[in-house]
């Protein structure tokens, strides 16, 4: 499940050429504070999705509620344990 929301999440990334061509800059649209800077698109694309896994993991942490994607949900519930 993880690394469908991952791929889902990834395709609905978007680049944009920095002035002066000076890098490429990366982010998906609906995920706040989600964004990447590199030299290039790959390397873009590359840190986008190491961020975008930092961002899954931190944001489930802190129990944020994180975007549904093509009817996939990472949140998850305290299941008690008796």
């Amino acid at each position: 499940m993880l690394a469908e929301y991952i791929k889902s999440a990834m395709q609905r990334a978007s680049y944009k050429l920095l002035d002066d061509r000076e890098g490429v800059f990366g982010e998906i649209i609906g995920f706040q504070g989600l964004w990447a800077i590199a030299p290039t698109l790959e390397a873009c694309q590359a840190e986008l999705e190491e961020a975008l896994e930092e961002w899954i993991i931190l944001g489930l942490k802190l129990g944020h509620s994180l975007p549904e994607i093509e009817g996939v949900t990472l949140d998850f519930t305290k299941v008690e344990v008796a």
